[in-house]
C-alpha cells in the first residue's frame, strides 16, 4: 500500500475496463438491462424465454472506466442438446468475466430456477456478484423490500456475500446509472479494451439475424417458442448504384423444425413473412446506416435443436 504526503496532490481514479454479465433464468430482464446501459439496442429482447442464444456484448463507454456487457443465454435445467450447449456457454462466461449481475424480477417470488442459479454462483468463489432486482416499476415499495430481504437471506443461506443489491428499472431509466456506477469499481484497473463509439463487437451478420429472429417470433411465440433459427446467407452491395444512393442486399433463411410449422410463419397469402421483413428491414437499415433490400426465405431443418450437425449449421 502506497502511502502519499500531505502535501501531494490527490491523484485522479484510474481508468478501469472489463466484463461484466448478467444471470438469471430467462426472461428475467437481462437483455432489456442490456439495452438500457448501452443506450442502444444490441440484445434481442422479447417476452418469452430462451431468446437470447448468443453472447452480445454491449459496451459502456464512460470518462473513467469502459464496461463491457456480456449478454448470456438463460441458465435452465437442459431437455435438448441445444439446452446443454446453452448452459455450457453460460458457466464458461461466468468464469471469465470480472464481475457477474444476477437478475431477479421484483414482481416475482424467487423460485427453483433462483436457487438453482445462486448455487451455482455459490461454487465460484472469485468473481465479485451483484444481485440486481429488475422490473421494479411492477411492484410497491413493500414488495420491493420483501424480495430484497429475501434475496440478501438467500446469499447468506448459500454462505456468500452480495457485493450489492440494486434495485433498479430498466424500462422506467431508474437506477440504471447507479447500476453501472457500483458495477465500475469491482473492474480492473486498465485502458479501454474497445475504441470508443463501438457498441457491440458481436458480427453484423450475426445481429441482423438476431433482429429477423425477433420479428419473426413477433405474435406466434406461444406455438414457435424457439423452434426458429436465422441464418444470414450474404449480404452484398449491389452493383450499378450511384455512390449517393447505395442498396445493399441481404439474403437469409428463417430455419424451422418442421413443415407444419411453414404456414405460421409464413401467413395467409405471405402476410407474416411480408410483415417480418419490413419490420425487420427498418431496424437493420436503423443498425447499419444504410439502405437494405431484404430476401427471406423459409426452409425446415428437421429437429435442428437436438442435430449435433445441424446445430452447428446454425452457429449454436
Amino acid at each position: 500500500m502506497s502511502v502519499r504526503s500531505k502535501s501531494s496532490e490527490p491523484s485522479e481514479a484510474p481508468h478501469r475496463a472489463g466484463f461484466a454479465c448478467f444471470v438469471g433464468r430467462p426472461n428475467a430482464g437481462k437483455s432489456t438491462l442490456t439495452n438500457a446501459l448501452v443506450g442502444q439496442k444490441v440484445a434481442i429482447t422479447a417476452n418469452q424465454p430462451q431468446t437470447t442464444r448468443h453472447t452480445v456484448r454491449g459496451i459502456v463507454h464512460r470518462e473513467d472506466a469502459q464496461l463491457i456487457l456480456v449478454d448470456t443465454p438463460g441458465l435452465h435445467k437442459p431437455r435438448t442438446l441445444l439446452g446443454e450447449r446453452l448452459n455450457d456457454v453460460v458457466r464458461t462466461t461466468w468464469a471469465e468475466v470480472d464481475v457477474i449481475g444476477f437478475c431477479l424480477p421484483a414482481n416475482e417470488k424467487l423460485g427453483p430456477g433462483d436457487r438453482f442459479i445462486a448455487k451455482e454462483l455459490a461454487s465460484i468463489k472469485k468473481t465479485p456478484k451483484i444481485a440486481i432486482v429488475t422490473k421494479t416499476d411492477l411492484v410497491d415499495s413493500k414488495a420491493l423490500a420483501e424480495q430484497l430481504i429475501a434475496i440478501d437471506q438467500l446469499g447468506k443461506e448459500l454462505g456468500f456475500e452480495w457485493a450489492e443489491i440494486v434495485p433498479v428499472s430498466a424500462v422506467g431509466d431508474k437506477q440504471v446509472g447507479l447500476l453501472a456506477d457500483l458495477l465500475v469499481p469491482l473492474l480492473p484497473e486498465g485502458p479501454a479494451l474497445y475504441p470508443e463509439g463501438d457498441l457491440t463487437d458481436e458480427p453484423e451478420q450475426v445481429m441482423i439475424a438476431e433482429l429477423i429472429r425477433e420479428a419473426a417470433l413477433e405474435g406466434v411465440r406461444d406455438e414457435l417458442p424457439h423452434s426458429i433459427a436465422v441464418v444470414v446467407e450474404e449480404m452484398l452491395p449491389r452493383e450499378d448504384r450511384p455512390a449517393d444512393k447505395p442498396l445493399l442486399d441481404i439474403h437469409a433463411f428463417v430455419y424451422i423444425e418442421r413443415p407444419s410449422q411453414k404456414g405460421i410463419i409464413i401467413g395467409p397469402k405471405g402476410k407474416r413473412l411480408k410483415d417480418v421483413g419490413i419490420k425487420s428491414r427498418k431496424q437493420i437499415e436503423a443498425l447499419l446506416g444504410t439502405p437494405v433490400f431484404l430476401d427471406l426465405h423459409v426452409k425446415v431443418a428437421k429437429d435442428w435443436q437436438r442435430d449435433p450437425r445441424q446445430l452447428r449449421k446454425l452457429g449454436f
